[in-house]
């Protein structure tokens, strides 16, 4: 089977997400092509496992860029079998290249359109696009797939998202609160975030001032364009909060947490956090997009923006050992019945096949 994959910008979890389903899908034996940015392909190394064509996008409309880009993915899906495009704006391009294409278009939306007026409008049209123009839509959570179904998709439903393979920490806890120069009576509450605005680190700062006289250090790994911005607040207001930038040591990191904390305003299947289940620890997250789904009851759950209620859930955790016990114990229990990459390969496989991807005429598999 040809796959064609069109990507757009991506520093986080998209880019990951895509990496993984396009080493399985070419380990499988498919010829797999990429069309993204060249930054995306330096970041990711999808070169490894297909073929890669720059493709000029960018986050905001651009009508010069983006009718190239049409054009670009047009001539790229002659002789697809099928073209799988991730993200809303990748997924409107595709569906205007297709438009004299037999190949089928799946579009994978991995986040809700962001809030604001002044986008509010072009988001929609996108939306009206990618509903339309798709044989089937993928959503990462629930409301992601009912909001395609209400514009009219003909076939909507939910992706899996696996994490990556859980990893062993290479330290224990005493070596992490020494590298990190504090007490081993302090409580350590790590958040893997990237530092953007729909992690919600502001309701983090926040819950801080909710948690004077707590015996506490949050550390923050992920980089991001709101680093300066978090850095400059933290140090005026003098939060037990640090930021750490991108980490290799997260493992380390989630083995020797009090609380892993998500504070994010929305979310799809956060690996993350799929990662925290894995090392056993005990969350608190903000009940929004499809968190609830992944962490089921292995987490306390707050309401999104609320940094009373986030700050309630960090207490309890840090100062309760038999709550931190529980959650513990159930975060064990619910990293059994998380997908794995094995089951993203069946998952995406079944539907390229359900739009029509790599049978021949009389039906049986080209692939």
């Amino acid at each position: 089977m040809r796959v064609l994959v069109v990507l757009g910008t991506s520093a986080g979890g998209v880019g990951t997400h895509v990496r993984g389903l396009v080493r399985r899908v070419a380990d499988a034996g498919h010829h797999v092509v990429v069309a993204c940015p060249r930054e995306v392909e330096r970041t990711f190394g999808l070169g490894r496992w297909a073929h890669v064509v720059p493709l000029e996008t960018s986050d905001r409309p651009h009508p010069v860029r983006d009718a190239r880009a049409v054009r670009e993915i047009a001539s790229l899906s002659r002789g697809a079998d099928v073209v799988h495009a991730h993200g809303l704006r990748a997924g409107a391009l595709a569906g205007l290249a297709l438009v004299r294409s037999s190949a089928p278009l799946v579009t994978t939306l991995h986040n809700a359109p962001p809030g604001g007026r002044a986008t509010a409008a072009v988001y929609a049209a996108l939306e009206r696009v990618v509903a339309a123009r798709s044989d089937l839509v993928l959503g990462v959570s629930a409301d992601l797939v009912e909001r395609m179904r209400a514009l009219g998709a003909r076939r909507a439903r939910l992706a899996v998202v696996p994490a990556p393979p859980p990893r062993a920490p290479a330290r224990d806890r005493h070596e992490v609160h020494a590298e990190l120069g504090i007490g081993s009576r302090t409580a350590l509450v790590v958040v893997v975030a990237r530092l953007a605005e729909q992690k919600g680190l502001d309701v983090l700062l926040d819950a801080h001032r909710e948690l004077r006289g707590v015996d506490l250090l949050t550390v923050v790994a992920g980089d991001g364009p709101l680093h300066d911005r978090l850095r400059r607040r933290i140090h005026e207001e003098d939060l037990p909060v640090r930021l750490l930038g991108r980490r290799d040591d997260v493992p380390d990191l989630l083995a020797a947490a009090d609380a892993v904390v998500s504070s994010a305003l929305w979310e799809g299947q956060p690996v993350g956090l799929q990662e925290a289940l894995h090392a056993g620890a005990a969350i608190v997250a903000t009940e929004v997009g499809g968190t609830a789904a992944v962490v089921g009851d292995a987490a306390l759950l707050v309401p999104g923006g609320d940094p009373v209620s986030l700050a309630r859930g960090i207490r309890d955790i840090v100062l309760h050992g038999v709550v931190r016990d529980d959650l513990r114990s159930k975060a064990v229990e619910r990293a059994d019945r998380l997908p794995d990459e094995d089951d993203a390969l069946a998952d995406v496989l079944e539907a390229y096949a359900s739009v029509g991807a790599g049978a021949s005429p009389d039906g049986r598999s080209t692939g």
